[in-house]
């Protein structure tokens, strides 16, 4: 989440170099001596804040709950029979309605996923050496995890990488080792804080999250994993969360929750739980471990009574052969984009926004309520302080193979459209999902990188467990 624009030294909360709390007026840090006035105004920028943390202006016409927020933009996939307000048909189905298990093993109905196999013959074609033209094949790296050198920590948070001995490369030269003081053996850089920039790949997922070039910290967080349904067939998960800058500890709310909800998915889809059902559960048992965050001990709050409950945003993503769920709260988002890009690629998910509930309603297009200073103020976000959780969750069985790109803001503000992020996409991302990642942080970045930036690349379909990317 960007943090609200701060044009004069007075602004700061915090001082930029040692992160030491400021008082109004303050022109020099009294902690390190850091002079304010040399902090530069920052480039226009679009801050994304919870809707009671939003710039000044006029209210939405209706309340949050009132709006109607339509479905996924429409693909050529087989929707469910219900139909939304609107008699429109709608790619979605409700959890209760599913076949499997709840998460306490009682019966949902129906027999299981068996209807939702996908065909075993989905082609894959592999990435072709530009130089020649020739197949590469898999990549040689395919299922390691990496830590793009960063330095071990003491204290490694957990639900996220571990750095590895063998991928300790230094940032900036790419060849030194880091050494256990934080810096390369080779060129002497210092090397980047843990959460500053984070790697990791499985058999069929990878993720990568990075600070950006403007915020002191990074505020995103992400899990991946690879799971077995009861019929051993595989399951791939991936969870994105987003910091809400405006709130108190962010990166902690973002952390706790992608943890929870990878936790709560590799629990209940090895019992039979539907994936759309198991993502449901996941988004509430997530809300729950930001909600604990703000039960703090008694008095912990007198010296800062005026601080608000940490918060984050969440999207999701399981991919299994044949079905594709996503769920989210918040305006973080994910992609569908085709292999053969001769089919339609999909923005999946509606933002919880100020800007989508102006479009909703039908007071702005989409251009004006993007242009608005308060388009990025969210309405859905998980933490103490929000209005009632409605999370959002919606499948699909795609008919061709694909990836399913899931990122925070700080991505799809420089790919906002689907065609802009298809475009960003390589050519070979189902079968180098890692090396994709890297691509799509990079091109945030290329971009102004205004945000803290953080995605996730899953392959469509899931592959089997130990056959690599390929």
């Amino acid at each position: 989440m960007k943090m609200s624009q701060m044009h004069q030294p007075a602004a700061l909360s915090t001082c930029p170099s040692c992160e030491e709390p400021l008082e109004s007026g303050d022109l020099f840090c009294g902690a390190c001596g850091y002079d304010l006035s040399a902090v530069p105004e920052p480039p226009v920028d679009r801050p994304t804040l919870a809707i009671n943390g939003m710039p000044p202006g006029p209210a939405p016409a209706a309340a949050p709950d009132q709006v109607p927020v339509p479905g996924p933009a429409p693909a050529e996939w087989p929707v469910a029979p219900e139909v939304d307000s609107s008699d429109v048909p709608a790619p979605t189905h409700r959890s209760a309605d599913l076949p499997g298990t709840d998460s306490a093993g009682g019966d949902l109905g129906g027999g299981g996923l068996a209807g939702d196999a996908a065909p075993d013959d989905y082609p894959l074609p592999a990435p072709a050496d530009p130089r020649t033209g020739e197949s590469m094949g898999a990549p040689a790296n395919a299922g390691a995890p990496v830590n793009a050198g960063a330095p071990a920590a003491e204290g490694t948070e957990a639900g996220m990488p571990a750095p590895t001995t063998a991928t300790k490369l230094c940032v900036a030269c790419r060849s030194g080792h880091v050494a256990p003081d934080g810096y390369c053996e080779n060129c002497g850089h210092a090397q980047p804080r843990e959460r500053d920039h984070m790697e990791q790949e499985l058999d069929a997922v990878a993720a990568v999250s990075d600070r950006g070039l403007r915020h002191h910290r990074n505020e995103d967080a992400f899990t991946i994993s690879s799971t077995a349904l009861p019929d051993g067939s595989p399951a791939v998960v991936a969870i994105v969360c987003d910091g809400v800058s405006s709130a108190t500890r962010p990166d902690e709310a973002s952390m706790a929750a992608s943890r929870a909800a990878g936790l709560a998915l590799d629990a209940s889809l090895p019992r039979g739980t539907h994936p759309q059902q198991a993502m449901h559960e996941a988004i509430v048992a997530a809300a729950e471990a930001v909600n604990a965050l703000a039960e703090e001990p008694h008095g912990a709050r007198e010296h800062q009574p005026h601080q608000n409950a940490p918060a984050c945003t969440l999207v999701g993503a399981v991919v299994t052969g044949g079905l594709l769920v996503v769920g989210w709260v918040g305006d973080s988002r994910a992609y569908w984009v085709p292999v053969d890009r001769t089919g339609p690629t999909v923005r999946l998910t509606e933002d919880d926004s100020w800007a989508a509930q102006m479009v909703a309603a039908g007071l702005m297009n989409e251009a004006e309520a993007y242009a608005d200073e308060r388009a990025h103020a969210i309405t859905g976000w998980l933490g103490a302080d929000s209005y009632e959780l409605e999370p959002h969750t919606a499948s699909f069985k795609p008919d061709r193979p694909g990836v399913v790109v899931v990122c925070t803001d700080g991505l799809w503000n420089y790919a906002e459209a689907a065609e802009e992020m298809a475009r960003a996409v390589p050519a070979d991302a189902a079968l180098r999902p890692l090396h994709s990642a890297r691509v799509l942080v990079g091109h945030a970045l290329d971009g102004g990188g205004h945000d803290n930036v953080t995605v996730a690349v899953v392959p469509f379909p899931a592959a089997p467990q130990g056959a690599g990317s390929a």
